[in-house]
C-alpha cells in the first residue's frame, strides 16, 4: 500500500487495507468522493429479480449511495447487478408507510415514478432540497397508498404509442437526470458517518476475501494452524 493512498484513510483502517490492492483502496475513496446521499431509489413490490437487480445497478452507476427494498426475501440477480449491491446501503422497509416516514424524517421529498396528471419530468422534478423516488411493480405501477403518500409524480415522457417503459428502463433514465441535476446543486454529499460506514465495511469485506483467496493459493497457512 502506497504512503498516498494510506493518509487518505481513518488511522484505524490502515493496517486492515495495508493487505490491499493500493488501486482498490483508491477507487473506494474516489467513488465515496462522489457519493451521492440526498437522492434515494425506493422499489416498491417489485417481483422480478432481474429489473430489481438492474436498478441497483444503475443506483451504483450514477453514484446513488441509498436504495430502499419494500418486499421481503428479495435476491438480486447477479447477471443484471453485476455486483452493484455490496457497493450499495441497502435498506429492507416493511411497508411503503415506513419507508416514507423515514425519509421525511430525513428532509426527503418523495416522488413516485408514474404515469399521472401534472406530472414533472427528470428534468423538471425539483432537486433544490434531498429526493426520493419511488418505483412500484411491473404489472400494476405503484400503489394507491405509495402515491398518497407522495408529493408528486416523475414521468418519463412519452412519444410513440407505448404509453410506459420497463421499470428499470425508466429508473435509469429517472436517476440519470435526477442524479445530475442534484449533483450540480448540492456537489457530492454523503454524510461522512454513512461515508465512514461504508468504507470500512468494503475494507473489511475485501480484506477477508483476499485472506481467504490467500489461502486458496497456499499463500498464507490456514487460521488456527
Amino acid at each position: 500500500m502506497t504512503d498516498a493512498v494510506l493518509e487518505r484513510l481513518p488511522p484505524d483502517l490502515r493496517p486492515l487495507a495495508a493487505t490491499l490492492l493500493p488501486r482498490r483502496v483508491a477507487r473506494m475513496l474516489d467513488v465515496l468522493d462522489r457519493r451521492l446521499g440526498s437522492v434515494v431509489l425506493v422499489v416498491e413490490a417489485v417481483r422480478k429479480r432481474h429489473n430489481v437487480s438492474a436498478i441497483l445497478r444503475t443506483a451504483d452507476a450514477f453514484g446513488l449511495h441509498e436504495v430502499h427494498l419494500v418486499s421481503g426475501g428479495f435476491r438480486p440477480s447477479h447477471g443484471a447487478a453485476r455486483g452493484s449491491e455490496r457497493w450499495l446501503h441497502l435498506v429492507r422497509c416493511p411497508s411503503i408507510a415506513a419507508s416514507v416516514s423515514g425519509l421525511r424524517t430525513r428532509g426527503f421529498r418523495i416522488a413516485v415514478a408514474d404515469l399521472g396528471p401534472a406530472c414533472w419530468t427528470p428534468e423538471t422534478v425539483p432537486v433544490d432540497r434531498p429526493l426520493a423516488i419511488l418505483f412500484g411493480s411491473e404489472l400494476t405501477g405503484v400503489s394507491a397508498e405509495a402515491h398518497a403518500l407522495a408529493d408528486g409524480t416523475v414521468h418519463v415522457p412519452m412519444h410513440g404509442f407505448v404509453e410506459s417503459l420497463n421499470v428499470s428502463v425508466a429508473a435509469a433514465l429517472v436517476t440519470r437526470s435526477v442524479a445530475e441535476r442534484r449533483r450540480a446543486v448540492a456537489g457530492a454529499d454523503l454524510d461522512p458517518v454513512a461515508r465512514r460506514a461504508a468504507l470500512e465495511a468494503w475494507v473489511r469485506r475485501e480484506s477477508t476475501w483476499m485472506s481467504a483467496a490467500r489461502v486458496r493459493h497456499g499463500l498464507d497457512p490456514p487460521p488456527g494452524t
